[in-house]
């Protein structure tokens, strides 16, 4: 077993994920190289010795070579199917929410980090993306106007917490429905259908999953992804980090040999470095869902649920979601649709 400061630097300063040192010093195609983790400095200054820096790890990473407690549980559970999911009705929003109305904003949760589903334009310094999009839409539904969200910086691990606490109404945050997340918390029925695959360095030999096996691979902590590997695979070490983002500078340098996780997170990192691409076969699906806390006899949240859904049902019918798909995510390919919503069986009313 490697102790964990050894581990750190040797995350730090190993060599670069797959690509040789020439290739590192021009590019694949013959153009500027990727940085890598070691700089030497002062070698053309007499007197001034040679310094080998290491790239510092992202704040709050943490490197591991055993599988850590608390992840989501993924396996299989043929008694539960996670999707179904209260079905809209016909009450207006100040009979279904009406708190969030009378507070005159909703507040929901995400990521400030994430490359086309919720991230900051460096234009204007304006939250944007996938995710930001169905918030204003679900805002629009309550309020008639787009504009009356406020958003919370969430990470993957804390954003049940936020919902139990009343932190945040919705958490909408590439959130995969599973059965146990749903004994926490409740969902919508899924707005998008994600698949897990592999991202690493373009000419790193890395192909699928199993290449992974004694890699460093990144992921973000509490997530399904990461439950994933460490089922898939025995012999790894792992870098589990806030953000996708993190991840994105962990490969650049020279920490990570691979990121796992859904392909349309997969696509947004992609779009930020040509030197990374997605590799192998999709794994399993991943349906997100809109995170909400379970109703209780002083916090009833059904009535929001349905709001949301209601929400999912119009931008379904009218192309709303279509377009979203069209402005974020067609890298990944034509539009697949909306995945078809299966409601809770009700009696009557």
């Amino acid at each position: 077993m490697v102790t964990g400061g050894v581990l750190v630097a040797a995350l730090a300063v190993s060599g670069a994920c797959g690509v040789d040192d020439d290739d590192e010093a021009r590019g694949d195609d013959g153009g500027p190289g990727r940085e890598t983790a070691s700089v030497v400095t002062g070698s053309d200054y007499v007197g001034i010795p040679e310094v080998s820096a290491v790239m510092p790890l992202p704040a709050g990473a943490v490197v591991t070579t055993e599988s850590p407690t608390g992840l989501p549980q993924v396996s299989a559970d043929e008694s539960c199917d996670p999707l179904p999911s209260l079905r809209p009705d016909d009450a207006t929003p100040e009979e279904r929410v009406p708190r969030i109305r009378d507070r005159g904003r909703l507040i929901v949760g995400l990521d400030q980090g994430s490359n086309l589903f919720s991230f900051r334009d460096p234009a204007t310094g304006q939250l944007t993306g996938f995710d930001v999009d169905l918030a204003r839409e679900i805002a629009r539904d309550i309020f008639g106007d787009p504009g009356q969200v406020e958003f919370r910086s969430l990470t993957s691990a804390n954003r049940i917490e936020a919902l139990e606490n009343n932190q945040v109404d919705v958490v909408i945050r590439s959130m995969s429905i599973t059965c146990a997340r749903r004994e926490v918390i409740t969902f919508s029925v899924p707005y998008y259908r994600a698949y897990q695959r592999v991202l690493a360095v373009r000419g790193s030999g890395i192909t699928e999953i199993e290449h992974l096996e004694g890699r460093r691979v990144c992921v973000a902590a509490g997530t399904t992804s990461a439950s994933r590997l460490w089922e898939e695979l025995d012999r790894l070490t792992v870098l589990s980090v806030n953000t996708w983002a993190d991840c994105l500078v962990a490969i650049q340098q020279n920490q990570v040999d691979a990121i796992t996780t859904d392909d349309a997170i997969l696509v947004g990192i992609t779009a930020q470095d040509p030197y990374l691409e997605i590799v192998g076969p999709q794994l399993n699906a991943e349906p997100y869902g809109v995170g909400i806390a379970k109703s209780t006899p002083g916090n009833d949240t059904d009535g929001l649920v349905r709001q949301v859904n209601s929400t999912l049902e119009r931008i379904r019918a009218d192309g709303t979601w279509n377009q979203m798909y069209s402005t974020w995510l067609s890298g990944l390919g034509p539009s697949p649709g909306m995945p078809a919503p299966t409601y809770v069986p009700e009696e009557p009313r």
